[in-house]
């Protein structure tokens, strides 16, 4: 017993997925695994029934165990790594793809302010795109503006890897917050103004199915020429979807072509903790890799900046401002996603930054623009 709490102790054990991937279908194990040896774990030992027990209880509190770091997960299939261009405008607004629903699950607290829904979509493999891109999606009826047409296209960024949430290719995901209108003289919600695909993506049900074209975009690809490089993503509510697709691809899969080691460093800000998308997803990326990954959450309801008024996200910036300014000179990528309210506040803050640098901001902006380093895709 003491050689099997020794060799615990002294090496770092691949461990199943955590509970994130739960929802994904994959089998969690307890065991441990070394060398194809299964070993129960610690936690079932009864190391109370003897006095060498005891012994080697003290014997392993004394050691230094190692953090367990999860398994990355395989992926397939790896064709889709293929591309030397990125997939774009497969399916036209007048010839949509019809996908299946596979998911709705509610993403947020009770407490937090309107729904937030993270939606998984069936496309059969049909519609291959890559991280940072957006699929449009068709409500069902009709255009109350042109009679007898479809509706608008709405474009929605996607929050998954390539390969989804199955690992297999064959999904995407959505990240959808519910759009309600409340009437500013009742307060009550006045259902005829309410956002039409919004509400029909968040009632939808697992099989129904949905008209998607796309995918579209490529300024907020996921440069991978240098995979050492620093990656700072500034997000506003869902426009945290295409930095999860991002943080799964660099730190949740086994991709044999892209092996991540820099730094990633994500700004998301939401209302409060019950607001917060992803969240236990990007925990496990700081427990995980703590040199690679930084997470910092600006929750205006609930913190406050150092004038003491409301935490946004562009206060999380300032704070960190000489940092981000020394990483952007060496070449780091920074992206922004989210409403576009959220831009004239983080241009002002990086701009008085920068005048307090003695830089001019105009030449920065024009500089970081030239070299392909700002990403930005607000709605």
């Amino acid at each position: 017993m003491a050689h099997a709490l020794g060799a615990l102790a002294s090496v770092s054990p691949s461990v199943g997925p955590n509970e994130s991937l739960r929802k994904t279908g994959l089998k969690v194990q307890n065991n441990l695994s070394f060398d194809n040896k299964l070993w129960i774990p610690l936690s079932s030992v009864n190391l109370k029934s003897s006095h060498s027990a005891r012994k080697c209880q003290c014997k392993v509190v004394s050691m230094s165990v190692q953090q367990t770091i999860r398994s990355k997960v395989p992926v397939q299939p790896l064709e889709l790594e293929n591309a030397k261009e990125p997939p774009l405008n497969l399916h036209k607004p007048k010839e949509p793809y019809t996908a299946t629903i596979v998911s709705v699950e509610r993403l947020v607290g009770p407490n937090a302010p309107g729904e937030t829904c993270h939606v998984v979509i069936d496309h059969g493999g049909n519609v291959p795109y890559w991280e940072g891109q957006s699929y449009g999606v068709i409500p069902p009826g009709e255009n109350p503006k042109k009679p007898g047409s479809p509706h608008n296209v709405r474009l929605y960024s996607i929050a998954s890897t390539r390969y989804g949430d199955s690992f297999d290719g064959k999904t995407a995901s959505l990240c959808v917050r519910r759009a309600v209108y409340y009437d500013p003289e009742t307060g009550k919600e006045d259902p005829s103004k309410k956002g039409v695909c919004s509400n029909f993506l968040c009632d939808s049900k697992p099989g129904d199915k949905i008209k998607i074209t796309g995918p579209s975009g490529k300024i907020m690809l996921l440069p991978e020429d240098d995979p050492n490089a620093t990656h700072i993503m500034i997000a506003t509510g869902t426009g945290v979807a295409p930095f999860r697709g991002y943080l799964r691809r660099m730190f949740m899969e086994a991709v044999p072509t892209y092996k991540f080691g820099g730094l990633a460093w994500l700004f998301l800000g939401v209302a409060n903790s019950d607001s917060l998308l992803y969240d236990d997803e990007f925990n496990n990326y700081l427990k995980d890799y703590p040199d690679n990954f930084r997470y910092d959450k600006a929750l205006s309801r609930e913190q406050k900046n150092k004038s003491g008024g409301k935490m946004y996200v562009q206060d999380k910036i300032e704070e960190y401002s000489d940092e981000i300014f020394k990483l952007l000179d060496g070449g780091a990528h920074i992206y922004f996603c989210g409403l576009k309210g959220m831009m004239p506040g983080i241009q002002d803050t990086l701009k008085r930054v920068a005048e307090q640098r003695g830089e001019s901001w105009d030449a920065k902006l024009s500089q970081l623009k030239k070299n392909k380093q700002w990403h930005v895709e607000v709605y």
